[in-house]
This record gives structure tokens, sequence and C-alpha cells, in this order.
């Protein structure tokens, strides 16, 4: 990865760790108008959780080294801002991109964040012990770092296409002080060789048709339910006899009809699987846009398939 500038990284969660910093990422567009309150941050809630500009008495002298031996540290005027944020979840720190995740290669977290680690802690113990979980487009490393605590014994892969996703889920992974772990960069399960049998994937795909194509959000075509789809295809070739596919994601219904589920039944042939919608609508804006016209609402879906 990046050396020095990892480290850095890694000391600063460490340093929040220590302080009993918390912090609660909200939807973006509830960011937004947190933020649209105050111009400057008062704390480190400000700067590492709401990227709000700040004064350096506000971080401190050790935070700022830290932020700029990391090359995450930006001058904007007369003050700092942070180009990263760290987040809370479950005791656990996670490391990923400031707000706004405007750019193609931002690491999010967020609400889907804490419902996908839910849908894991809640499903995966249920199946009984496993050898090697994967976990796919894994991006700050939620899944791998719930997955771990839930099956301690079980080796850990965790992969993703966005190189900086990778690299920030490997500075999570130290934080959260876990162990059998290995990182791969590549789409879909192409970095994962045969090596080691997999016995589990669980992942939380993009799922939204996003024009700007940036990797944490779009989903491809389906109104953003291609990628999801693809998976499950990937899934169903990978896992081994008894392997079970944990998938939480989106899926847009039309005309009261989920046709996510109907193709994700398809390509699993062969598995037990058990379905149902999380929550019923999220992410609303987006029927605004032309390409969500006929899709009703967008719900969030959990599926959980075992392979006979």
């Amino acid at each position: 990865m990046n050396g020095d500038q990892d480290r850095a990284l890694e000391f600063l969660v460490a340093h929040l760790k220590r302080n009993n910093y918390s912090f609660v990422t909200p939807t973006p567009a509830t960011h937004a108008r947190v933020i649209s309150r105050r111009e400057h941050a008062r704390d480190l809630r400000d700067v590492l959780g709401w990227s709000l500009p700040f004064s350096p008495d506000v971080a401190g002298d050790y935070v700022i080294q830290l932020l700029y031996d990391a090359q995450m540290l930006e001058q904007r005027g007369e003050k700092l801002v942070s180009q990263v944020r760290v987040s809370t979840l479950a005791g656990d720190y996670f490391l990923h991109s400031a707000y706004p995740t405007t750019h193609r290669d931002a690491v999010f977290f967020g609400p889907d964040s804490y419902r996908f680690a839910s849908f894991v802690r809640d499903n995966l113990p249920e199946l009984g012990p496993r050898n090697h979980i994967v976990d796919v487009g894994a991006g700050s490393g939620v899944g791998g770092v719930i997955a771990s605590r839930a099956c301690p014994e079980a080796f850990v892969t965790l992969t993703d296409s966005n190189i900086h996703a990778v690299r920030f889920s490997a500075i999570n992974w130290v934080a959260a002080d876990l162990r059998h772990v290995s990182f791969k960069v590549g789409a879909g399960l192409e970095a994962i060789d045969d090596s080691r049998p997999i016995d589990c994937i669980i992942a939380n795909p993009p799922y939204i048709a996003d024009s700007a194509h940036r990797a944490y959000r779009d989903g491809g075509g389906m109104h953003g339910g291609a990628l999801s789809l693809a998976w499950a295809r990937e899934a169903a070739k990978r896992l081994t006899s008894g392997g079970a596919f944990l998938l939480y994601t989106g899926s847009a219904i039309v005309s009261g009809e989920d046709g996510l589920k109907a193709a994700l039944f398809e390509a699993l042939d062969g598995f037990d699987t058990s379905y149902r919608e999380i929550d019923p609508d999220v992410f609303g804006e987006e029927l605004e846009r032309e390409d969500y016209a006929d899709v009703e609402r967008i719900a969030v879906v959990g599926l959980v398939a075992v392979k006979r």
C-alpha cells in the first residue's frame, strides 16, 4: 500500500479510539442540512465526521501532523480540511472518504453500512461455522470486520475494484485488531484464486444507476441492479457445496414488481434461498431522475442463499 502514509492513518484512528471519539455518518442529504448550519469546525467530530473546515487549534498538533503525514490535509483559505472521515459502528472505527463523496474512487460509508452490518450479524451465525469468507466489493471493510467478529476462526478475504477502498479496509482491519485476512484488488471475485475454497460470500454492492459512474454507487443497468445479479452469478459458480451467499442490496420496484428478486432466484437455482425487504423506501430523491421515471420506489433487500 502506501507505507508511512498508511501508518499515519493507523495512528490517527488509534488516537481517536483512545479518546473515545464517536461519529455516526448519516445520508449525504442529512449531512448537507447539518453542515449548512455552521461554517467551521468546533471539535474533532466536526473535523473528522462532518468534514468541516477547521483552525489548527481545534484539531490539535498531533492530529494535524498525522493528516499531513498521510497527505490527507487540504488548505482552504485560512482553514484546513481533512480529506478523510472516521465513523464508528458497534465499537469499531472505519476510515473513509471525506464529504462530499463526489470522486469516482471515493470510499463510502453511511446508513447502508450500518444496515449491512446488522444484516451480516443477524444472519451469518445462523449458518454455522465458516472456513473462508469473502467480502466482495468490501469498500471500507465493514462486512469483513463484522463477519470476522461473528466467525472468529474463519479466514476472511476483502476484495474491491477500488484500490483506495482496499487500502482503507486494511487500515480499518488493523484498527479492529483482527487476524486471518487477505486483501485483493479486482472486480467481483476475479482476484480470488482457487487455493482456498470459498464457503461464504457476503456482498453490499452499489445499487443506484449513477450517471457519474462512481465506483461505490453505480450498480449498472436494471436501475442499478445489474451488479448485484452479476455477483450472484459469480457466487453460484465459486461457492462450495453448503456455501452461503449473503447479499444486501437495493431493488427498483416497477409497477409493484421486484424484477431483481426474480432474476436472483433464477441465477441461484440449486440454492435454498430466502429474501426479504429490509427497508421499503430509500433514496426517494432518485425517482426525480429520468432513468427512474418508471420506478415506484427503491427497496433495500436482503438475500441469504445456501448451495445444495
